[in-house]
Order: C-alpha cells, then sequence, then structure tokens
C-alpha cells in the first residue's frame, strides 16, 4: 500500500492544537470524496498522519498542465465530487465542519480521476456560539 505523510512543523505556534483538532474531527469522517486518514505518529518533537496517496496530484496541477487537457464530462465530476465532499461536511457530521481554504491545490485526485477534497487545512467545526 502506498500512503503520503503530512508532517506537521512543531516549531510553529499552534501546530499542537491544529494537530490535535485535525485529528478528532477527520478521526471519524468517512466519505468516498474526503481524504482518508490511515493513522496518525506523534510525540513532543513529531508529528504526522498517514494518508491515503492521491497518485493524480491536485487539480491544481491538471489545471494547469501542458500535457494534460480535461474534457468537460471529467470537469463536471469534479465540480459533483466538490460539491459532495462539502454537502457531507457542512450537513452529515453532528457539528458541521467548515472547510476554509478550498482551491483546486487541496482537491486530490485519485488515479480513475475521482476527486477527493484534501480533509486537513484550515477547518473549523461550527459551533452554534457563531450565530
Amino acid at each position: 500500500m502506498t500512503v503520503a505523510v503530512k508532517v506537521f512543523n512543531v516549531q510553529m505556534e499552534g501546530t499542537f492544537q491544529t494537530f490535535n483538532r485535525e485529528c478528532e474531527i477527520f478521526r471519524n469522517l468517512r466519505h468516498r470524496n474526503l481524504t482518508k486518514i490511515i493513522s496518525s505518529c506523534c510525540n513532543l518533537d513529531f508529528k504526522a498522519l498517514i494518508l491515503e496517496y492521491m497518485p493524480n496530484k491536485s487539480l491544481n496541477k491538471l489545471l494547469y498542465s501542458r500535457d494534460y487537457c480535461l474534457t468537460i464530462m471529467q470537469k463536471l465530476n469534479i465540480v459533483f465530487d466538490v460539491a459532495s465532499a462539502l454537502e457531507f461536511l457542512h450537513h452529515g457530521y453532528s457539528v458541521p465542519v467548515i472547510r476554509c481554504d478550498l482551491k483546486p491545490s487541496n482537491v486530490l485526485l485519485r488515479m480513475n480521476m475521482t476527486d477527493v477534497v484534501a480533509a486537513l487545512a484550515k477547518i473549523k467545526q461550527k459551533l452554534s456560539s457563531c450565530y
């Protein structure tokens, strides 16, 4: 099995809180269009997540590639896959999860070109006190 490893910079302020929050939120999230977290590794000097590997890289790389052009059907499928992931994050979990920095570089592609929204980035749980 090929995996990707996201290593957190433990020198940056807030890294421990970010790592713990992301682990807590995404531990129970399961959706076909969200990155799968396989495991985590942490101690005082090192924090990392083991993630599902996406062989086709990011949507950003495909959009600006000189070697590859997405068809209209592929583009539509990407839109539907991203919308499905966002709908699940907003409405399919007990406390809605907000993906704060959705952009093409955070949309990853599997070998079969189905989209996966990278789960780990700027996320927030929507709390009733926000309103």
